[in-house]
């Protein structure tokens, strides 16, 4: 736990350069995959987190844009998804968290689906901690997802509305304070373009097998030291 001024209450995490890492051992992607998004590493983020004081926690683990990817690459990694939805279900660490996900149901596996609902519905009751997983999501599909609610409920348009339409809306999250992207990319590649308006973004060189706990501190030490504005005096 490191000392802050200021605590993020919700930070999103883009977990890049997975496969990057995996071709310089000379591995496969999904070695890369495997040894990024692991339950382990979940949840040292999770406890590291909540020791830190942050609310929530999300993680962006399949684009609208990944199903361009081959099809054994697309099958490992709902394999690993798979994996880590049944450890966060079995874990009793996990049993205050309340988790949510962000992005469409319809296109993906079955079983990753059935345990997606079974963990929404599961832990819908529990405040003390969010985890969010984002998978098949993307920012401009999640805004025409919206879009299409509002103009089916034939309610008048209002930005107020509009945000209540959002995966983050429906589920009552909070909007993102601290954004992280690893492997050194500097973009947000569409991820929650507006629940990240005013988020601090924290750009990690270390691509994300080798981003852990010391590296999330120094994100939270970084932005404790900002100083935010919103627009405003």
């Amino acid at each position: 736990m490191v000392k802050l001024n200021n605590v993020p209450r919700h930070v999103a995490i883009i977990p890049d350069g997975n496969r990057r890492w995996a071709k310089l051992k000379g591995k496969e992607g999904s070695f890369g995959h495997r040894k990024a998004i692991s339950d382990k590493k979940l949840k040292e983020l999770y406890i590291c987190a909540k020791k830190n004081g942050v609310n929530v926690l999300s993680l962006w683990g399949f684009s609208t844009e990944n199903w361009k990817r081959l099809s054994v690459e697309k099958k490992v990694l709902f394999e690993i998804f798979e994996e880590i939805l049944l450890s966060i279900r079995d874990d009793p660490d996990f049993s205050i968290v309340r988790f949510v996900h962000f992005g469409r149901k319809d296109r993906l596996p079955d079983k990753v689906v059935k345990l997606l609902i079974e963990l929404e519905e599961k832990t819908v009751s529990n405040t003390e901690f969010t985890f969010c997983l984002a998978l098949d999501y993307g920012g401009k599909d999640e805004i025409l997802r919206a879009c299409s609610r509002l103009f089916k409920s034939a309610e008048e348009f209002s930005e107020e509305k509009f945000l209540l339409n959002l995966d983050t809306g429906i589920k009552g999250v909070s909007n993102v304070d601290l954004l992280i992207r690893t492997s050194g990319e500097c973009r947000i590649s569409g991820f929650m373009p507006i629940q990240s308006a005013y988020a601090e973004i924290f750009f990690e060189d270390k691509m994300f097998p080798d981003f852990g706990v010391s590296e999330f501190e120094k994100a939270l030490l970084w932005f404790s030291g900002r100083k935010r504005r919103f627009g405003g005096n």
